[in-house]
């Protein structure tokens, strides 16, 4: 069996960096309770590494929130919050630190400025993501409307495109999702903002996969099952080879796979560097008896 791993995969730079800083808050704050809002990144393995740690995870709704939080750190998590969500962590006497990614702390202000300025902001990704919740009410913060459209038949759907429009979408959308959603409401309206948010490591992701896909018989998706960006490398994997799954560790790999002469590995942006090492061993091991 010949194993192959893509170009491109694993950690992106917004999620190494939120796990940089929840190994900092436990290092600076041996004596505090530590949280995360919501988990810190979409992947399990990596997530039970930090609640051995004493890292635990709060629901994101504010309701979650204790009243004891004085001497307590809390970590804004990758995908990052609303900004009323950090307020009113601040009331409670927490130390906030925030993760969130860079990338998405830039979508957050372009929204917010676009809404300052009176525009109908629209958002193309899943409604129910933590980055788009957080991004939409960074713009209905300052009054704006903020529709969220999930796919073309959403963007069909809208009655009213409005003079001054704007688009931002989901870091981890592809490419072709949302020139399809930009194409919709261009057509409504040919004035609209378009602004180009995706992240390029997810680009370059996506584009690895293709290239990996050609010359494979099977591919495997390591990642969390929670996780946007995975589910999508997930569905290219599919359109274009016989034989795709998506698995979070090892134990999980599909028995055809132990068959296959070329396998290809591929990784959500949430995947911790040892999983993928873990995957690629046992193909490896199994190859060797």
């Amino acid at each position: 069996m010949k194993i192959e791993r893509a170009e491109v995969l694993g950690y992106c730079m917004g999620v190494r960096r939120a796990v940089e800083i929840a190994e900092k808050a436990c290092k600076e704050n041996p004596d505090k309770k530590i949280f995360t809002l919501g988990p810190l990144i979409h992947n399990n393995s990596a997530l039970e590494i930090f609640k051995k740690k004493g890292i635990n995870i709060l629901k994101e709704d504010a309701g979650d929130l204790k009243n004891d939080f004085n001497n307590s750190v809390v970590i804004v998590r990758a995908h990052g919050v609303m900004p009323i969500v950090i307020d009113n962590l601040k009331t409670k006497g927490v130390s906030v630190m925030d993760a969130t990614c860079p990338r998405v702390l830039s979508s957050q202000k372009r929204a917010a400025d676009y809404a300052k300025k009176g525009y109908t902001v629209f958002l193309a990704g899943d409604k129910n993501h933590g980055e788009i919740v957080g991004i939409s009410g960074h713009a209905r913060s300052y009054g704006a409307e903020c529709i969220v459209i999930e796919h073309k038949d959403d963007a069909l759907a809208v009655q009213n495109v409005p003079e001054k429009s704007v688009l931002l979408s989901q870091t981890t959308i592809s490419k072709s999702e949302y020139d399809v959603i930009a194409d919709v409401l261009k057509a409504k309206n040919s004035n609209i903002v378009i602004l180009n948010t995706i992240c390029p490591a997810t680009n370059e992701r996506q584009k690895a996969l293709v290239k990996l896909c050609k010359n494979v018989d099977g591919v495997l998706i390591i990642g969390g099952k929670n996780s946007a960006n995975t589910k999508r490398l997930l569905r290219t994997a599919q359109e274009l080879c016989n034989h795709a799954f998506l698995i979070e560790t090892a134990k999980e790999i599909p028995k055809l796979f132990f068959s296959l002469k070329r396998v290809g590995l591929t990784a959500g942006a949430s995947t911790p560097d040892f999983v993928i090492d873990e995957v690629e061993a046992a193909l490896e091991n199994h190859n060797a008896e």
